[in-house]
């Protein structure tokens, strides 16, 4: 059972496009495997609504930014704001702060 559904925005689509392919195979295996866990060495809340799909691979830190969309009584959606190789502890803030902007202009779109 797959408990939300992942959609990728452009950002997220041209990060990925970028990673070879073996690394695309591990994040969107990672990113499967998060729609029907609920395990937060994989999809984890940040803050203020953000939450992070997450992948080590070859001993580098993948993060995909994310917020939900319950709006649909049908779907709950996650969408994929941007990517990034973590460097460092903690998720910097203005990674979080662009994945907040991208949520923000999604919800006023809609």
């Amino acid at each position: 059972m797959k408990y939300f559904q992942t959609i990728f925005l452009e950002e997220a689509e041209k990060f990925i496009s970028e990673l070879d392919t073996k690394t695309t195979r591990k994040i969107f295996f990672n990113i499967d495997l998060a729609e029907q866990t609920n395990d937060p060495r994989l999809f984890k809340k940040l803050q203020d609504d953000i939450w992070e799909f997450r992948t080590l691979y070859n001993g580098i830190q993948y993060r995909l930014l994310a917020f939900w969309d319950k709006s649909n009584n049908k779907n709950t959606l996650v969408f994929a704001t941007h990517g990034f190789v973590k460097k460092t502890d903690k998720v910097p803030l203005n990674e979080i702060a662009r994945a907040t902007r991208i949520r923000t202009i999604y919800f006023k779109n809609k």
